[in-house]
């Protein structure tokens, strides 16, 4: 897993890095007045008066600077929505976040959207969405029973995620800070993305990064307003209402839909490889 530390270093501690480890120098990247890649970790110190440690041994690097941790400003984090609804699309969203949407964020107690009812979710998310740049990806489920057919669903949400990156890069500058909420190892995150075009790298994964990071925690909320737009637009065409989930209430659900529609109208509806389906069957 790859951790990332962002310090505001003095002029004489970004020298006695430097002289420590200037046998891994390498050329900087933009902005950067030098870059360092010594075992296990990029650091690199940037114009702006920061010094960012990234990758495994993140801290330990890192370790002799930190006197408290603080939030990392600008950063960009991505989450999906949908993945355990039977009914309803896969939604990913890629946003972005700087030091100065941090209070109006926080004002609107942004946290977790499976923390946060729907309804607050469909008040503060038209904010959210205002305020900073964001991309939001929707795979309908036709769309996604068909992809399915040849990918599995972490290859699904991986190739999702990538693209959301891919399309926030052509609103803004990407960030050092890259977070996604971890739902595969890094390794095979990279893996599923080996026959990509373009592939965006240097990306942090976390578990419960949603809790960790704010720009995740927007991603997750427009990720969630827009299932739910998805959810009552389906509402409407089919006059009736769906569950969300995939438990009993939602098989309950799928018998009736298909008294309505037929069985084969359910690839237009639900994820069809859903245990859910073997159950009305």
């Amino acid at each position: 897993m790859s951790n990332i530390y962002s310090i505001n270093l003095q002029a004489n501690e970004e020298d006695k890095l430097f002289e420590t480890f200037k046998d891994t120098a390498v050329t900087p990247p933009k902005y950067a007045k030098w870059q360092l890649r010594p075992e296990n970790c990029v650091i690199t110190c940037y114009e702006s008066g920061k010094t960012v440690f990234q990758g495994k041994d993140a801290s330990i690097y890192a370790s002799a600077f930190i006197q408290q941790e603080d939030e990392i400003f600008p950063q960009a984090g991505s989450d999906e929505v949908g993945t355990g609804d039977y009914f309803g699309p896969v939604c990913v969203c890629a946003a972005y976040v700087d030091k100065t949407n941090e209070e109006f964020l926080l004002n609107l107690k942004v946290k977790d959207s499976k923390a946060i009812s729907d309804q607050t979710i469909l008040d503060i998310a038209p904010k959210i969405m205002k305020q900073i740049p964001y991309t939001i990806l929707i795979l309908d489920n036709p769309k996604y029973n068909a992809v399915h057919k040849t990918n599995n669903l972490n290859e699904i949400k991986s190739k999702l995620h990538n693209q959301a990156y891919i399309n926030l890069s052509k609103k803004i500058t990407l960030p050092a800070l890259k977070v996604i909420d971890q739902f595969t190892p890094e390794k095979s995150y990279y893996a599923y993305l080996r026959n990509e075009k373009i592939v965006i790298r240097d990306i942090s994964f976390y578990t419960k990064a949603e809790n960790k990071y704010i720009s995740v925690a927007c991603a997750s909320i427009i990720a969630r307003y827009a299932f739910l737009q998805e959810f009552e637009k389906m509402e409407k065409k089919y006059n009736m209402q769906f569950k969300k989930g995939s438990g009993k209430e939602v098989d309950i659900c799928a018998k009736e839909f298909v008294e309505k529609y037929g069985f084969d109208a359910l690839e237009d509806v639900a994820k069809i490889h859903f245990k859910n389906t073997e159950r009305i069957e």
